[in-house]
């Protein structure tokens, strides 16, 4: 007997591994990757994240200074 395959989800994920370097490189969104699938953007988000491809792609010296700029333009500092 061979294994259950949910070709959907199969299709889903070729079709948007096939989006993703058009999403690292700026191309399209996520939002419109997701249009292009038919699915909403949180779906396509969590898609990602069970193939181990985070939403945020960034070191913590990045991180850091994303929240030292969000901050300051708060007039707040950290």
């Amino acid at each position: 007997m061979e294994p259950y395959v949910n070709k959907r989800d199969m299709w889903l994920k070729q079709r948007a591994m096939l989006l993703y370097p058009y999403i690292q490189n700026g191309t399209i969104s996520h939002g419109r990757a997701a249009e292009i699938l038919e699915m909403d953007k949180w779906s396509l988000i969590q898609l990602y994240g069970s193939m181990g491809i985070p939403y945020i792609d960034m070191d913590e010296a990045e991180l850091e200074r994303d929240i030292a700029n969000a901050l300051a333009a708060c007039g707040e500092s950290k």
